[in-house]
C-alpha cells in the first residue's frame, strides 16, 4: 500500500488534471484513515466544491479549519468555506467565516472581495461598497485610480457624503 503523502499527492494530481471523482474516492479513504489531517480534510473540501457538493464540502472545511494547516491553506479553506456557505444561502455562516478569514489575513485581497459579495447578500450593500473600494485602493496601480484616490479614499469613510448645502 501507498504512504499517506504518496496517496494524498496522487489525489491532488487527480484533482489538479480535473478528474474529479477519482480524486474524491481516494480522498474520502484517506478521510477515512485519517479522520484528523487537516490536509487530507482541505484537498476533500475543494473536490467536494469542484464537483458541486457543497453541502458535503461544509464538514471537510470545518474539519481542516480545526486542524493544522500552511498559511495558503488556511488562507483558500476560510475563502472556500465562506464561498460554501454564501453558495449554500446561510450568508451569517459565510460573513462570520470571511471575517474570520480577514482577521487571520488582512492582507489578502479575495477574502475581501468574496466578503463584499456577502455583505451584499446580506442587505448591506453600502459595507459591501465600502469593501470593493478599499481593496481596489489596496491593490490597483491604475493611472486613473492613482488620480483620484483622495476622492475615493474619502468616499470609503461616507459613501453618502455630498457637497450639497
Amino acid at each position: 500500500m501507498s504512504s499517506r503523502d504518496e496517496r494524498l499527492a496522487r489525489a491532488v494530481e487527480l484533482r489538479e488534471r480535473g478528474e474529479d471523482e477519482q480524486a474524491r474516492q481516494l480522498l474520502l479513504e484517506l478521510r477515512s484513515e485519517f479522520p484528523d489531517d487537516a490536509q487530507i480534510a482541505v484537498q476533500t473540501a475543494w473536490v467536494h466544491d469542484s464537483l458541486g457538493l457543497e453541502e458535503e464540502a461544509v464538514e471537510h472545511y470545518r474539519a481542516a479549519l480545526a486542524g493544522e494547516l500552511t498559511d495558503d491553506e488556511l488562507r483558500a479553506a476560510f475563502l472556500g468555506l465562506g464561498s460554501t456557505y454564501r453558495a449554500l444561502g446561510r450568508d451569517a455562516e459565510s460573513d462570520e467565516t470571511f471575517r474570520q478569514g480577514i482577521e487571520h489575513f488582512p492582507d489578502f485581497g479575495a477574502l475581501h472581495a468574496f466578503h463584499a459579495m456577502t455583505l451584499y447578500n446580506l442587505g448591506r450593500p453600502r459595507e459591501a461598497v465600502r469593501e470593493l473600494l478599499v481593496l481596489l485602493l489596496a491593490t490597483s496601480s491604475d493611472p486613473s485610480i492613482e488620480r483620484y484616490r483622495r476622492s475615493l479614499t474619502a468616499y470609503t469613510e461616507d459613501l453618502d457624503r455630498s457637497w450639497l448645502a
